[in-house]
């Protein structure tokens, strides 16, 4: 990775880096998903291919500080389902990078995850609850029948190639959990410990690539104090979001990635 372009950045382009740091804690605490607009920063701010190498430890923070949050909410049943086929969209992901266009790769992926959110909200007003449960409760709808299990699997590949080839896994799994049926505190656990183990999986794969390297890491080093008010605020934001506003907040998250995914 070239030094100058990490190094010789003006004030406003750090801060805007900061800002988007302070955003990754937020989202993996609070509404899953809102980490494409800081995958949209560091785009624009470093050259976009260099930018996903930047982010992924700065990602990986924030997962841990999730997981030390939301730990004992986890599904694992749900997690075990998801791995073996994130594992096959990552090596997908890996090969796709040496060869793809960043344009192309981008507008493939914001068209996936528009296209998923729609049909999200489509499936959501069709099938509106008569009633909300208040219990915050961690077991899911059933995710075990055969229906549940061809869906973990494609969306654990598709998760698992955009996550390596653009960070951008977080609105694919937000639309997975959601549509299986989720609520908010199994949903954050369950997403913090999904991505600190496929985040630190990739890192190998991206210094393979040359994505992550000494100078990469320094930025990092400057970067990653900011991801800890952003984890904070929003710990104490989701204690004060209901559920329906929650999962409101993760779809409108997730389109707005998109679409920045079409249009960057």
């Amino acid at each position: 990775m070239n030094t100058m372009t990490l190094w010789h950045m003006t004030h406003w382009e750090f801060a805007a880096l900061a800002a988007a740091a302070v955003l990754v804690g937020f989202s993996k605490t609070a509404v899953s998903g809102a980490n494409t607009v800081s995958l949209a920063i560091f785009a624009a701010v470093l050259p976009a291919r260099e930018s996903t190498g930047v982010l992924l430890p700065i990602l990986i923070a924030g997962d841990v500080l999730a997981v030390l949050t939301y730990r004992r909410h986890a599904h694992w049943p749900t997690l075990w389902r998801l791995f073996p086929a994130v594992a096959v969209g990552v090596v997908v992901g890996t090969v796709f990078l040496v060869w793809a266009d960043d344009k192309v790769v981008r507008t493939s992926i914001g068209a996936i995850v528009l296209f998923m959110a729609g049909v999200t909200v489509w499936r959501r007003r069709r099938a509106e609850p008569e009633s909300e449960p208040e219990s915050d409760g961690d077991e899911p709808e059933a995710v075990s029948t055969p229906a549940g299990r061809f869906k973990a699997r494609s969306y654990g590949v598709l998760g698992g190639f955009t996550t390596m080839v653009a960070n951008a896994g977080g609105p694919v799994m937000s639309m997975y959990l959601l549509s299986a049926g989720f609520r908010k505190l199994s949903f954050l656990g369950t997403s913090a410990f999904f991505f600190l183990i496929v985040n630190v999986s990739k890192v190998p794969f991206s210094a393979g690539l040359g994505l992550i390297d000494g100078h990469s890491l320094l930025l990092d080093a400057a970067l990653v104090v900011f991801v800890v008010p952003g984890a904070f605020l929003g710990k104490w934001a989701v204690s004060r979001i209901n559920q329906r506003l929650f999962e409101q907040l993760v779809i409108a998250a997730t389109v707005v990635g998109g679409a920045q995914l079409l249009l960057r």
